[in-house]
C-alpha cells in the first residue's frame, strides 16, 4: 500500500489528475450521478475515497466544511445512480489510456470470480442472505460479489460487479424495497437473485460492448462447465479455465466417452511423454446442445500434492500448453484485489442497510482501487529522455582490428614521448610487439598506416 498518497495534498493531485484521465465528469452525468446545487459530486467523491484510505466510518473521518455525513449517504442510497456502469466506464478510460503504453502484441484477458461480502452482525440490511463459502465450507450472513476484472499481465483493473443475494427463499434473510419493474433500481435488485453463472455472460457481454478488446475470459473452476465455454464462443471470446475432476462431466477422446481422471489414467499408462513444464495437452470435444466444442486440455501436477494434478481448458485449441499456463497464471491478479480490498479499503466494512448504497460503497472501493492502479503503472513504467531513450539502446559500432591496434600503439607512443621513459625503449618494446603478430595482421596494419 506504498502507492496511497501521505498526504492530503498529493491525494488531492493524485484525484485530479485520475478525474481528467477519465473524464470523471461526463461518466458522471451518463450514470445518472447529479447534483442540481450544493457541493459538487466530485467532491463528496473525493472525500470518500479519502475516507476508504484512512480507513475510517464517515462517523470517524474528518468533517468538511460544505457537508455532512448524511449528504454523502444520501448520495450513495440514490436508486437511480448506474453504480455499475460507472465502474466499467471508469475502467475502459483507464484501460484506453494504458494501451497507448503497451505492446499490442500483449494480449488482453477479462477474469471472473466472486469474494464473499460479510454481514455477520446486520439483521436488517436489504436483500441480506445467508451465502456458502466454499473456502469455508460454511454459510456466512451477507452476499457474494461477483467480480468482472481487466488484466494485460501487468494491471489490474476492477469492471464491473454483481453483488448476489440467495436464490432460495429460505436463505433470503432482509427485507427487499419494491420498485417499479422498468426502474434501474428493480432490475438491480431482481438480478441479485438470478444465477450467478448468467449474471457472469451479462457482466462479460456488457464489458465487451463497452469497448473492451479482450480476447480470454479467466476463471476458477467454480465457472467452468461445457456451457460456460460455449456462451463465451458465442460472443466472440475464449474461455479459460480449470476443470473440475468430476465424474459427471463427459466428453470424447479418439471416439471414446471419458471423464477428465479416465482421461488422465490412460494417458499415465500410455507411452506418451511428460513435459517440463506440464504432463499431457489432448485436444477433446464436448458436446453442448447438439454443438461439438473442441477444448484444449493441459494436465498440470499440483505442487502441493505430487500424486494429484490439476487440468486446464480454453477453447482456444492454437495455443501452446505453455502459454495456456501462464495466461491462466492471470486470474491470481483478482484474488490480489480482494485482499487489498478487504485489508486496505474497506471491502465489506459499511454500515449501509441499503442494498443501492452497498452497491455505491462497492463502486468507490473499485474506483480507490483503480487510483492505486494507475499510481502503480504510472510510478514503474520506464520513462523515456526523448532520443537518449533510443542513444542508450543502440548497439555500439564495431571498429576493425588493425585501425584499433595502430590507434594503441600512437597511444602508447605519445605517453612514451611525455613519460621519463627512453623513446628508444619503447620503440623496442612496439617492435618486439609487432614481430609476435600474425603475417597477415602485420600487413593490414602497414596498410592503414
Amino acid at each position: 500500500m506504498t502507492t496511497i498518497p501521505q498526504s492530503n495534498t498529493d491525494f488531492h493531485h493524485s484525484m485530479r489528475h485520475f478525474s481528467k484521465l477519465v473524464h470523471l465528469s461526463e461518466v458522471l452525468r451518463s450514470c445518472n450521478v447529479n447534483k442540481s446545487r450544493g457541493v459538487r459530486v466530485s467532491d463528496l467523491f473525493e472525500w470518500i475515497i479519502g475516507t476508504i484510505f484512512a480507513r475510517y466510518s464517515f462517523e470517524r473521518a474528518d468533517v468538511d466544511p460544505g457537508f455532512t455525513t448524511k449528504t454523502v449517504r444520501n448520495c450513495l442510497n440514490d436508486a437511480r445512480t448506474n453504480w455499475q456502469r460507472l465502474v466499467m466506464l471508469l475502467g475502459i478510460h483507464l484501460i484506453n489510456y494504458i494501451q497507448r503504453f503497451t505492446d499490442k502484441r500483449r494480449a488482453q484477458a477479462l477474469i471472473l470470480d466472486d469474494s464473499l461480502f460479510k454481514r455477520e452482525f446486520s439483521k436488517r440490511t436489504e436483500l441480506l442472505a445467508r451465502v456458502f463459502d466454499h473456502d469455508n465450507q460454511r454459510y456466512y450472513n451477507g452476499f457474494r460479489t461477483l467480480t468482472l476484472g481487466w488484466s494485460d499481465g501487468n494491471t489490474f483493473l476492477p469492471l464491473n460487479f454483481a453483488l448476489m443475494s440467495s436464490a432460495k427463499k429460505e436463505n433470503q434473510l432482509g427485507p427487499a424495497k419494491i420498485f417499479d419493474g422498468r426502474t434501474l433500481a428493480a432490475k438491480r435488485r431482481a438480478q441479485a437473485h438470478r444465477k450467478m453463472s448468467n449474471v457472469a455472460v451479462e457482466l462479460v457481454e456488457q464489458a465487451l460492448k463497452a469497448g473492451s478488446q479482450a480476447k480470454f475470459v479467466l476463471f476458477d473452476s467454480w465457472f467452468t462447465s461445457p456451457k460456460m465455454f460455449a456462451r463465451l464462443n458465442a460472443l466472440g471470446v475464449d474461455g479459460l479455465g480449470m476443470l473440475k475432476r468430476s465424474d459427471k462431466v463427459y466428453f470424447r477422446y479418439r471416439g471414446r466417452q471419458m471423464t477428465v481422471k479416465s482421461l488422465f489414467e490412460r494417458l499415465r499408462k500410455s507411452r506418451y511423454a511428460q513435459h517440463d513444464g506440464y504432463l499431457y495437452s489432448p485436444i477433446v470435444k464436448f458436446e453442448v446442445d447438439g454443438q461439438i466444442m473442441p477444448v484444449k486440455l493441459v494436465f498440470v501436477s499440483n505442487r502441493r500434492d505430487a500424486s494429484q494434478f490439476l487440468v486446464l481448458g480454453t477453447t482456444k485449441t492454437t495455443m501452446k500448453p505453455d502459454e495456456i499456463i501462464q495466461m491462466y497464471g492471470r486470474r491470481w491478479q483478482i484474488e490480489g484485489f480482494f485482499k487489498v480490498g478487504k485489508q486496505y479499503l474497506q471491502f465489506d466494512h459499511t454500515q449501509t442497510q441499503s442494498y443501492d448504497g452497498l452497491c455505491g460503497h462497492l463502486a468507490m472501493v473499485m474506483m480507490s482501487y483503480d487510483i492505486l492502479a494507475l499510481c502503480q503503472r504510472e510510478n514503474i513504467d520506464e520513462r523515456s529522455l526523448g532520443d537518449l531513450f533510443f542513444e542508450f539502446g543502440r548497439a555500439l559500432p564495431d571498429l576493425d582490428l588493425s585501425k584499433t591496434l595502430k590507434r594503441l600503439m600512437t597511444l602508447f607512443s605519445g605517453i612514451a614521448e611525455k613519460s621519463p621513459i627512453d623513446s628508444r625503449t619503447v620503440n623496442e618494446i612496439i617492435t618486439q610487439f609487432m614481430q609476435t603478430l600474425p603475417s597477415n595482421l602485420v600487413g593490414l596494419l602497414d596498410n592503414a598506416a
